[in-house]
């Protein structure tokens, strides 16, 4: 019998030898040959580790033989400073050992600069295609985010959640729900995890989750994915809905920070400039629409919605009165907004919800909750709604809730405009639209 203790390997970090901390000292790296070229009798090995990549000098003689790109290898070398390499440092190679090797040649050449290929082909060939340092590098902006919601609203007092995905009713109604056979009875992909955070305000007054949504949608635009990941907050004892809206600036203010002294590396090779984050603005959803179509002189089409090329135009606006990157609309329309939303009391057809633009595109929807039990009822009436078909979500409002609210973040509509993407499925590791369920 073995006994296994905890990982207590210690690993070599990109940044320790890029520091100048190991010049003249024999290091081992492991990674994949990310390229590999002959330029005067010298062999240039670029080897790829989960932190960067790293050029590696061998003499012709040292390599061993079926050395190919994406081989994956142990280097052995010395650190030596040499400011033409990536991150001003190199290894003198004494010996490299393959660990495995391909059985094909790569279909793309991940270790172009930009690979400009066509989405379709580019998504096509997903789990080779992220290996480019540039691709890659999106993701790991989207780690940033999701870090900093997590770290953010830990500090904040927010307890992480987890909820169900198969669920018994829509939380945002209407049509696009996927719907799935449960053993005998009939059950949905959820569309929001609504119901369950607001439960647990009841609980532990604030929460959070980052997980994936279902949207039954049949669009095949930039901005639409049938399953993108949420990140999602809820909160008691608002004096205003405004709090929320000061929680995600906090957020926001707090993930820059991280990407710009964390992630500078993959900023700087996505060419991605930060926003300024002084303060954001925010407008009435009737005065945005207003002052677009003045000074834009789009007419308003539909009066209860925001069309792409309006929100486009409200961002558009706001950057160039303002220098503003984000924008807060608030006070939607009734109408537009889902049963649980309350509405205004100094004007009962807007609600006290909001939209937050980036960059022209929506990119978090949330507001205050209805937390009266026999409000909620009527409202649910009101719409049609038949309130015993959902006894269990109104079980927290009979037994008491803080008046609350809350609000979701798209995470890859987020990524996808900050690295200025043309369409969101770039910002999604394996994205599900209406054509693709692979890879």
């Amino acid at each position: 019998m073995e006994l296994i203790g905890a990982y207590e390997k210690t690993e070599v970090r990109l940044e320790t030898v890029f520091s100048g901390a190991l010049d003249g000292q024999a290091v081992e790296l492991k990674g994949a040959v990310h390229s590999l070229r002959e330029l005067g009798g010298v062999c240039f090995v670029t080897l790829r580790l989960r932190d960067g990549v790293i050029q590696c000098v061998c003499p012709p003689e040292r390599l061993p033989d079926g050395l190919t790109e994406e081989c994956a290898a142990v280097v052995t070398g010395t650190v030596r400073a040499e400011p033409r390499a990536p991150g001003g440092r190199e290894l003198e190679t004494e010996r490299i050992e393959i660990l495995s090797r391909p059985a094909a040649p790569l279909p793309v050449p991940v270790s172009a600069w930009k690979l400009k290929l066509n989405l379709d082909t580019e998504l096509s060939l997903r789990p080779v295609v992220l290996r480019s340092l540039r691709e890659r590098s999106v993701f790991k902006i989207q780690e940033g985010f999701s870090r900093a919601f997590r770290e953010y609203l830990t500090q904040e007092g927010f307890t992480e959640i987890h909820t169900p995905k198969i669920v018994h009713a829509g939380a945002e109604g209407g049509s696009n729900i996927f719907r799935l056979e449960y053993f005998g009875r009939k059950a949905f992909l959820a569309q929001s995890p609504q119901f369950y955070k607001q439960a647990m305000v009841g609980v532990f007054e604030r929460v959070f989750e980052i997980a994936p949504v279902f949207r039954a949608e049949k669009h095949n635009t930039p901005r639409h994915l049938n399953e993108y990941t949420s990140m999602d907050f809820e909160m008691g004892y608002l004096d205003s809905f405004t709090d929320l809206m000061a929680m995600e600036t906090g957020f926001l203010r707090y993930a820059m920070e991280l990407l710009r002294t964390q992630y500078a590396a993959e900023l700087e090779r996505l060419e991605v400039a930060l926003p300024d984050m002084e303060r954001i603005p925010a407008v009435r959803f009737d005065e945005a629409k207003r002052l677009a179509a003045e000074k834009y002189g789009r007419p308003i089409r539909d009066p209860y919605d925001l069309e792409p090329e309006e929100e486009h135009n409200i961002g558009r606006y706001f950057k160039e009165e303002y220098g503003a990157d984000f924008v807060f609309v608030t006070h939607y329309p009734a109408k537009k907004r889902p049963f649980y939303a309350m509405d205004d009391p100094a004007d009962p057809k807007f609600t006290l919800s909001f939209d937050l633009l980036f960059r022209g595109m929506e990119v978090t929807t949330g507001g205050q909750r209805i937390h009266d039990y026999q409000t909620q009822v009527d409202k649910m009436l009101a719409k049609g709604m038949h309130p015993e078909e959902f006894s269990s979500y109104l079980m927290a409002h009979k037994h008491g809730l803080p008046p609350h609210g809350g609000l979701g973040i798209g995470l890859e509509r987020l990524t996808a405009q900050l690295c200025g993407l043309d369409n969101v499925r770039r910002a999604s590791l394996f994205p599900r639209d209406q054509t693709r369920l692979e890879p």
